[in-house]
């Protein structure tokens, strides 16, 4: 259930990016915006879901919560603070210059 929530998270950011690039700059920055997005959470996922796997134990899972949620947990803490810096830090500074 938790795993959802998560996901859709950021369903609603790669959209919230690619609307933003895309009117700002052009489609095709929306477009490659997106695909880095994606390309993080792919490898980030990978990852966070093996080290989830050595670390969580198998006791440890209900319907709510198991492995891969952890996984999902591991990987958007950093993944947030990744995209905050390269996303939206550039706005707030525009902001004060003006």
């Amino acid at each position: 259930m938790l795993e959802l929530i998560i996901l859709y998270l950021h369903l609603v950011l790669f959209i919230y990016v690619f609307t933003k690039n895309w009117q700002e700059l052009s489609k095709k920055d929306g477009v490659l915006s997106v695909l880095l997005m994606i390309l993080v959470f792919i490898i980030g996922w990978a990852i966070s879901g093996t080290i989830a796997n050595l670390i969580y134990p198998t006791s440890y899972n209900t319907v709510y919560f198991n492995k891969d949620t952890f996984g999902l947990c591991i990987l958007t803490i950093p993944e947030f603070i990744f995209y905050y810096y390269y996303f939206f830090k550039n706005e707030k500074e525009d902001e004060k210059s003006k």
